[in-house]
């Protein structure tokens, strides 16, 4: 767990729910078999026990089947409590279950769908003595409807849950971060390259190498039109390879994901699931390539002794223009297209500095 409120049991205001005894939920939807028992989910456990969950929780970690899985677990313990006799039922199918999910093309939450939820969590349950609401992809809220929903997060309606769901936790607003318990469940194997086959990250290995060495023949100063031409004919081999690496890294571990995937997930959540599965492998791609430009800038930079101020711009440039792209990444934009510009805006820096 880790940032915002890190105290459990209480709601959004600091007061707790209740004091009634904890009581056994025996009969709940279980939680993910590589999770029950640990710290985490006995802290929520214990919580839904005592009746002090929260209203807002903030559930982020690498895999988005898990922590809809996770989500769907509180969502039933909360729903059809047996200590509260009502009729059950499965949580996405409970008439006090509502969920808010990234929609279109461009794969947004709308301000219009935001007031939607909102209207429908602020009647009375119909069933249960709770409701919960579920935000699958919260990072994916448009500036309009986080503002909407943070004011819904301020004031709370009565007897709600509110549960957001997100792999990048640090693309929400901090102020919605700050009002929301945080829960972190760590499943790094989800979008490491550590999980695809030998072969893909022996050619991933391959691509970098290549990488450094046009980025060394780069540094070393390209003034014959010939080596130009060269040079650029690289850029399209390297972004060839990289989105090998991608599709095959995504394959891979896209079918070893699936078979973990619970059987009540819909299309729309498998959908985002298998997106979720490509952004974060092409991120981590990402990372590699920066952490590999870093280092070979501050190599060079220690081989030149007196550490020539144009290195130090050149260096300065890449990383920033890398750290620019990576953020177009986010935007949902081709990664073919925001690799192949960062390579030739590559290009222009260092032949600047030579």
């Amino acid at each position: 767990m880790g940032g915002g409120r890190e105290t459990p049991g209480l709601s959004a205001g600091g007061r707790p729910f209740s004091s009634a005894p904890p009581s056994p939920l025996s009969s709940s939807l279980p939680w993910p078999s590589a999770l029950s028992g640990t710290p985490t989910v006995a802290v929520i456990e214990r919580a839904l026990e005592r009746q002090r969950l929260a209203n807002s929780l903030l559930l982020h970690g690498g895999n988005l089947a898990t922590l809809a899985t996770v989500a769907h677990a509180i969502a039933d313990r909360l729903l059809n409590d047996p200590r509260r006799p009502s009729q059950p039922f499965p949580p996405k199918t409970h008439p006090d279950f509502f969920a808010l999910r990234p929609a279109g093309k461009s794969r947004q939450i709308t301000a219009e769908a935001t007031r939607d939820l909102i209207s429908r969590i602020q009647v009375s349950p119909q069933v249960s003595h709770r409701k919960a609401a579920v935000v699958y992809e919260a990072d994916r809220m448009n500036v309009a409807a986080a503002n909407i929903f943070l004011k819904t997060l301020e004031e709370p309606p009565a007897s709600t849950t509110i549960i957001l769901l997100t792999t990048r936790p640090y693309a929400l607003l901090p102020t919605i971060r700050s009002r929301c318990l945080h829960f972190r469940f760590t499943d790094e194997g989800h979008e490491a390259l550590a999980d695809s086959e030998p072969a893909t990250r022996e050619l991933w290995q391959g691509t970098l190498k290549d990488y450094l060495a046009w980025l060394g023949q780069l540094a070393d100063g390209v003034a014959e039109r010939r080596a130009v031409a060269a040079q650029i004919m690289a850029v399209y081999g390297l972004v060839t390879r990289f989105n090998a690496v991608l599709s095959a890294a995504s394959d891979q571990v896209w079918k070893q994901q699936k078979e973990k995937l619970p059987e009540e997930l819909d299309d729309d959540e498998v959908e985002a699931i298998q997106t979720g599965i490509a952004n974060g492998l092409r991120m981590k791609l990402f990372a590699e390539i920066e952490h590999a430009t870093r280092d070979f800038g501050l190599q060079r930079l220690a081989a030149e002794g007196g550490a020539p101020e144009s290195s130090r711009r050149a260096l300065a440039a890449a990383v920033a223009e890398l750290e620019h792209d990576t953020g177009l990444l986010r935007l949902n934009l081709n990664e073919a297209a925001v690799f192949e510009h960062f390579l030739l805006s590559s290009l222009r820096i260092w032949a600047k500095r030579a």
